[in-house]
């Protein structure tokens, strides 16, 4: 049994954003602020990347542990209601998400991700910051 009425879990089911979460804002900024120039949900690309630095042929995702199945992740946690619903949906997410990542890896670009339980604490988010920026200043620049 939920402990929400029907209405209550509509309305906050439809606060969810799919684009501008707050970890991703925070992502935007921190890049932003180190000089890297970049596009948002490019629509041309597979996926619709949350970021993409065409500069070094490089997209990242800020995927939410709950709707990316990240199990390893003390956030996610399987809903104990409509069980059968959430495992379809979730299983759903992380296949095609393995797809558009396979079909942006054959197109040449590079795939990094970063998980919402990684920007949640400020010392782990400031390890995936610098762990981010260095990686993508040892890239090569692209002129295409």
């Amino acid at each position: 049994m939920d402990v929400h009425s029907k209405e209550t879990r509509s309305y906050n089911m439809s606060q969810i954003r799919s684009a501008n979460t707050r970890p991703e804002v925070l992502v935007r900024k921190h890049l932003h602020h180190q000089g890297f120039r970049f596009r948002l949900n490019t629509k041309t690309l597979p996926g619709k990347p949350d970021i993409v630095l065409n500069k070094y042929r490089t997209v990242i995702f800020v995927h939410g542990c709950f709707w990316h199945g990240h199990t390893e992740c003390k956030y996610f946690r399987l809903p104990k209601t409509n069980t059968k619903f959430w495992t379809e949906k979730i299983e759903g997410n992380i296949r095609r998400d393995n797809i558009k990542q396979d079909e942006l890896t054959t197109a040449g670009w590079r795939v990094i991700i970063l998980w919402e339980c990684e920007l949640k604490n400020v010392q782990k988010a400031e390890t995936a910051y610098k762990k981010l920026i260095e990686s993508l200043k040892k890239l090569p620049i692209t002129t295409a």
